[in-house]
């Protein structure tokens, strides 16, 4: 009855994340634990050179997601939700939307998977000395200028997809640190852009000819716990189409994804690390120093609360990985074995323990799209072995596994090599870990250091910034995030913890020699392969 209750009088917390494959909704009571949640299958596009989702599915995706999250609660609790006490948005952080004086979009929304950004990437990472990767929103903006398109005239605003849903749902253009810090490069200590930086960009918009400021059209940036806003009429309309669902709700600064998977593994304080596996792979890393040297694979970003935190991320995950799961299920489906999506995936995963610690000499590169760690402006998803490579079942799918993990690694490597960045302890989360012992497995063996995947890790990041909501409307005075999650959060949540093995540290190394050395065939197979779409395939020169 008191859950009831807390549903029915708007005791909750709505956290709605937009992720690459799926907008999921989570409704957590005060203390994070979850009460219902909803789901919407979704995916990019390849239009015109570009990825993208079209406006209208991201508004249809925003609307089906919150109504499984409603037919969810009506089932469990038999109550019409009326009321949530705070509401929080995340999405898939970078990329560019860029609207009018109205408000309209006026582009294509380019999402952080698009590496067409490469000279004004570089261009701005030498002015500023301070890395600028290619999926940024600075970079896009930057390359839309450079190429003079023709909107560029007309822009009124520029913002991420996480500020663009909270622009529909309050009207308020804003931000927070986190998703700000994949737009344009923060000043931690002011807890916004940086000043200096945001000068030189502003010479260049007045050398190309436009009148705005970069702080004009960017969003204003605000740091976890601040009030961002309150739903709309508009919105209320917008989220849910029953018109049931009353205007008036709080809600928290709209965040990133990477933000997100920090607050829901608990690694918002220096020494802490995170591993998110799935469409992409990134791992970050909160520092107690700044790193001593730029370095092109490295973001620098923040956390919510706008501490420094270092990322590798690696733009190709599961993708290609579970490509190869649809084959298998496809297969089975002409053969007639009746079998699921998940079944398959949880039998495949689990037979790759019997393979060999270093993938029997097989290789692979899940690379569906370009990879800014490896310095690939485009992708192309190769599998490789030799005549004597042990070519099995388990090999196979494990160096699927493995390759899901190889640019991330690298980037690993700078941090926890070169520059000797501490790290504490990594929590996963993510598809990647969704089977039991295996994933998680392989990451320790990769990072050469435990790994603990929480129970509450399948809620991801929609549990994450539905606890960034509750923070902004429970917290107390002088509270940190840190504090908040420690004593409020997650004492009670209990996680599984694996240690690296010796085989397997010692396999993986020997893969990544092999994924190396192979990146040379990986970059003939985008010089020599024009692949269109879903179209024949053709080989330059025929």
């Amino acid at each position: 009855m008191d859950t009831v209750n807390a549903v029915k009088n708007g005791k909750t917390i709505l956290g709605i994340e937009l992720g690459s494959t799926r907008i999921k909704g989570v409704l957590i009571d005060k203390n994070g634990n979850v009460l219902a949640t909803g789901i919407h299958d979704w995916e990019n596009s390849f239009v015109n050179e570009i990825w993208t989702y079209g406006f209208e599915e991201i508004h249809t995706g925003l609307r089906q997601c919150y109504s499984s999250l409603r037919k969810d609660v009506e089932t469990k609790y038999g109550v019409t939700l009326e009321k949530i006490g705070a509401i929080g948005i995340s999405a898939m952080m970078h990329g560019y939307i860029a609207l009018d004086s109205k408000g309209n979009p006026i582009a294509p929304f380019q999402t952080w998977r698009n590496t067409n950004t490469q000279e004004a990437a570089d261009k701005l990472t030498e002015l500023f000395r301070f890395n600028i990767p290619l999926r940024w929103t600075i970079a896009h903006l930057y390359q839309r200028m450079l190429s003079q398109e023709e909107h560029v005239k007309r822009l009124d605003y520029v913002v991420t997809l996480s500020g663009y849903i909270h622009l529909l749902l309050t009207g308020k253009k804003v931000i927070g640190i986190g998703d700000a810090a994949g737009m344009f490069p923060i000043d931690s200590d002011t807890l916004t852009y940086d000043a200096d930086m945001a000068k030189k960009f502003n010479r260049l918009a007045k050398e190309c000819g436009y009148p705005w400021k970069m702080e004009d059209i960017f969003p204003r940036v605000l740091a976890a716990g601040e009030s961002a806003g309150v739903l709309t009429q508009e919105g209320a309309a917008l989220l849910d189409e029953t018109g049931t669902l009353k205007a008036g709700i709080p809600l928290c600064p709209p965040e990133g994804d990477a933000g997100t998977g920090m607050v829901a593994t608990n690694s918002v304080a220096p020494g802490t690390g995170n591993v998110s596996a799935g469409t992409s792979t990134f791992a970050m890393i909160v520092l107690d120093k700044q790193l001593r040297i730029l370095h092109r694979e490295i973001d620098m970003v923040t956390t919510p609360t706008g501490f420094a935190c270092a990322m590798s991320h690696a733009n190709n995950g599961t993708t290609d990985l579970n490509a190869w799961v649809q084959l298998f299920e496809e297969f089975s489906s002409l053969m007639e074995i009746k079998t699921t999506a998940g079944e398959l995936f949880e039998k495949l995963y689990t037979h790759t323990l019997q393979g060999d610690p270093d993938c029997g000499g097989l290789l692979a590169y899940g690379y569906y799209s370009g990879e800014n760690i490896t310095m690939m402006n485009e992708g192309r998803p190769v599998f490789l072995r030799t005549p004597g490579s042990r070519f099995n079942l388990a090999n196979f799918m494990r160096v699927h596994l493995y390759t899901s993990l190889g640019a991330v690694k690298l980037g690993l490597d700078i941090l926890t090599q070169q520059e000797q960045v501490r790290v504490d302890r990594i929590t996963a989360h993510g598809g990647f870990f969704k089977t039991k012992g295996v994933g998680q497995r392989y990451l320790a063996a990769a990072v050469a250091a435990p790994v603990t995947v929480m129970k509450t890790a399948s809620e991801g990041g929609a549990w994450g910034i539905a606890l960034l909501a509750a923070f902004m409307m429970n917290k107390k005075d002088n509270e940190s995030l840190e504090e908040f999650l420690e004593t409020r959060i997650f004492p009670d949540i209990s996680g599984d913890t694996v240690m690296p093995e010796s085989d397997d540290m010692e396999g993986f190394q020997v893969f990544m020699e092999h994924y190396q050395k192979g990146l040379a065939i990986e970059k003939s197979a985008i010089e020599h392969m024009d692949w269109q779409g879903a179209g024949p395939l053709r080989f330059f020169g025929d």
